[in-house]
């Protein structure tokens, strides 16, 4: 009996076939784009429905995954809602060179690229974590760290891009959620009864700060897609703030904060924590929101204690 031997495509090989798919510039869901990519490749079924290790998503499917991040990563193609993808002109510029393979060498050209591909995580203590890499030099328990971290970047990313498609009510309920898991406001419901009513002066809700309502916080929650937080929207926040008398304030936004932003957040005497589109999503994974696991491993070690005699 003769097996046929696997052929699916590893994702470097999939991203110049994905981006000629999207020259048509219409928009296409990344299930669409399996199914052409299953068909422009001749895959069969079973190559189709091979699973991951972990059994919870298929290899090709996985992969086509990854060579949409990467791709839009470069600004070759951007997300315009839900799962939809669409060309970009840079894309369109790409595909006119007439490439014979688009690799994650040749998107080191795209400055937005490499900072994804070379984002440090900070630590709580401060320093930096290891730059992704797998090589060699690094041991198994290194180069797990580091994959995992990479996944992690992917999904903070797709979960942003979301996030920003999302409605702003939409944006208020999340809020809501992620304030709640984190132990603010009490009751899911008794925290969106704060949040999501008509902003008053710079203040978009209030949410008790433990489960007794001993304090409270004001939120500023901005579903931002443009230039960052500037100094001036901090300070309307901060102005409000005084107007109720309050000393602590939560400001969201799936933006970011400019430099001066956080200087004059740092140097006031109220307590303002700053929450960005990179926080919050890192925040959305810890607490689960919005995602669900699809595999766990345990790393284990000789227990040299039950060896003693």
């Amino acid at each position: 009996m003769s097996y046929r031997l696997m052929t699916i495509p590893d994702y470097q090989t999939i991203m110049l076939p994905l981006l000629q798919i999207m020259s048509d510039k219409k928009e296409h869901s990344i299930q669409d784009i399996t199914k052409l990519l299953g068909d422009h490749f001749k895959l069969s079924d079973e190559e189709i429905n091979e699973l991951l290790t972990s059994g919870k998503q298929t290899i090709f499917y996985n992969r086509v995954g990854w060579a949409r991040t990467y791709l839009s990563k470069a600004g070759l193609v951007k997300q315009t809602k839900k799962s939809c993808i669409v060309i970009t002109d840079e894309g369109n510029k790409v595909l006119s060179e007439n490439l014979k393979k688009i690799t994650n060498k040749y998107l080191m050209k795209y400055p937005s690229f490499v900072e994804f591909r070379k984002r440090r995580k900070k630590v709580d203590n401060g320093k930096k974590a290891t730059q992704s890499k797998d090589n060699d030099e690094l041991t198994p328990e290194e180069n797990l760290e580091n994959s995992y971290q990479e996944i992690r970047d992917k999904l903070s990313y797709d979960l942003l891009e979301l996030v920003k498609a999302c409605t702003p009510k939409f944006f208020e309920r999340l809020v809501v959620e992620m304030l709640v898991k984190m132990g603010y406001g009490g009751s899911w419901k008794d925290a969106s009864k704060a949040i999501g009513q008509v902003g008053d002066g710079g203040i978009d809700g209030i949410i008790d700060e433990d489960r007794l309502g001993l304090d409270s916080i004001y939120i500023q929650a901005k579903k931002w897609t443009g230039a960052p937080i500037s100094r001036p929207e901090l300070q309307k926040f901060v102005g409000a703030l005084a107007q109720k008398h309050a000393r602590k304030g939560i400001f969201i936004t799936t933006s970011s904060f400019s430099k001066d932003a956080i200087s004059f957040a740092e140097n006031i005497e109220y307590r303002i924590v700053l929450i960005d589109g990179e926080r919050l999503t890192e925040y959305m994974i810890d607490y689960g929101i919005g995602v669900t696991n699809i595999a766990s491993y345990d790393v284990k070690r000789i227990d040299n204690d039950f060896f003693l005699d």
